[in-house]
């Protein structure tokens, strides 16, 4: 490895010799530009995520990143440069956030930040980045807030809106249920709420045969959430909108069940992971729709798509003690496979306003995590990930794509 590096500065000193005898418009080094966290030889990339707390299962997120940069970095690096980057612990915690991001900034001074986690942490270091004009890329959150390029324009979402989730399971009520009668439990918050008036919207601009008749919240101190599925289950529902998250989720779909209750269940995506599945029984998720948008590891249907054979090349290597139907860990292995793209489209380029102007004009590239038809969207002036996802059905064991993408 060491052997390789001389080499390359070998090749890199005659160059630079090279150049410096050449007239003054021939000198490469004149078009290289560059902003703290980049230079002729490193960048330097920064992220929050939990590796510790309650939400420690998503620091695979981060290590995913460390390995994919990793094998970057040994096949040459990006443009020559090799990658730094730096996955710090926020616990999920708003003022370690604040904290561990001020430090990436101020201290570590990173060209860039891409990929963490949580709406709240997001939320605490939102102004303070778009005040620095330090790009905030790719975030795992889908909160609405993040498409605002008028007001923060340093600032992206790399999930799906949840306002764009929201109005394509309304598309989906209407199709298949015309007269619908809707119950929703949502999480008492900002999370909660996103979704809920996209998801009327719809359902009323489609003439309101089909409507919400009950809406019921909880808080996530709750212990249950007994009592308000209960309600719902007398209302006259037939149509079950669950916007719950982690244990709440397991609890809502079980209870359903124990109540003999039978309706459409509708299931936010950023629950319908196999571990909350699981607590929740995978015979009572059967038949749950929600949106999808990504690959899976570790299953037959996906086990030879070339994507997920590269992914499972880099577990081995890298990252051999991660299990290898880790899906947290494929999402965290295609932002990477992003953000080295966006880094790549900047060539010579590492200022952050190229960097945002790369992140911004990224409509059209195919993510490795996502599924045939799913691109980015995102232009200067709409900050959404993107505007097309399908439908699926969960079968008991797996999900099942219902029919072809659809687009809010």
């Amino acid at each position: 490895m060491k052997k390789h590096t001389r080499r390359e500065f070998g090749a890199t000193a005659l160059s630079v010799i090279a150049a410096s005898v050449l007239p003054a418009p021939f000198v490469r080094a004149a078009d290289k530009k560059y902003d703290p966290g980049a230079s002729d030889t490193e960048i330097k990339l920064g992220q929050t995520v939990p590796h510790s707390g309650p939400g420690s299962l998503y620091g695979v997120l981060g290590r995913v990143g460390e390995a994919y940069f990793q094998m970057l970095n040994d096949k040459g690096g990006i443009n020559g440069r090799k990658v730094k980057f730096l996955t710090m612990d926020d616990a999920y915690s708003a003022p370690k956030c604040v904290e561990a991001t001020r430090r990436l900034v101020e201290q570590e001074e990173v060209l860039a930040l891409y990929g963490s986690l949580g709406t709240a942490p997001q939320t605490s270091v939102h102004k303070y980045l778009n005040s620095k004009g330090v790009p905030q890329l790719l975030l795992n959150t889908g909160a609405s807030k993040w498409n605002d390029p008028k007001n923060f324009k340093w600032t992206m979402a790399g999930l799906p809106l949840y306002p764009t989730e929201a109005r394509i399971l309304a598309k989906h009520v209407v199709s298949v249920k015309p007269n619908a009668k809707v119950g929703i439990l949502y999480q008492n918050d900002d999370f909660g709420r996103d979704f809920l008036g996209p998801f009327k919207k719809v359902l009323a601009d489609a003439g309101g045969k089909a409507q919400v008749i009950m809406e019921q919240t909880y808080d996530l101190t709750d212990p249950t959430v007994d009592s308000q599925l209960i309600n719902l289950s007398k209302s006259g529902a037939d149509v079950f909108y669950n916007i719950t998250t982690g244990k709440a989720t397991s609890q809502s779909i079980r209870k359903v069940t124990e109540l003999g209750w039978k309706p459409l269940q509708l299931l936010s995506a950023g629950s319908t992971g196999r571990s909350i599945l699981s607590a929740a029984g995978l015979e009572n998720a059967k038949d749950i729709v929600a949106i999808r948008y990504n690959k899976e590891v570790g299953v037959p249907r996906y086990e030879k798509d070339p994507d997920v054979v590269a992914f499972e090349e880099l577990r081995k290597k890298y990252l051999p003690n991660i299990d290898p139907d880790n899906t947290i860990a494929f999402a965290g292995y295609g932002q990477a496979a992003t953000m080295g793209e966006i880094l790549r489209r900047c060539g010579d380029d590492l200022t952050r306003a190229n960097v945002l102007k790369h992140a911004t004009t990224l409509a059209g590239f195919h993510s490795p995590y996502f599924l045939e038809g799913i691109n980015y969207s995102y232009t200067p002036d709409d900050y959404t990930p993107m505007k097309t996802l399908y439908v699926s059905i969960f079968n008991g064991r797996d999900w099942e794509l219902s029919g072809e993408p659809m687009t809010e």
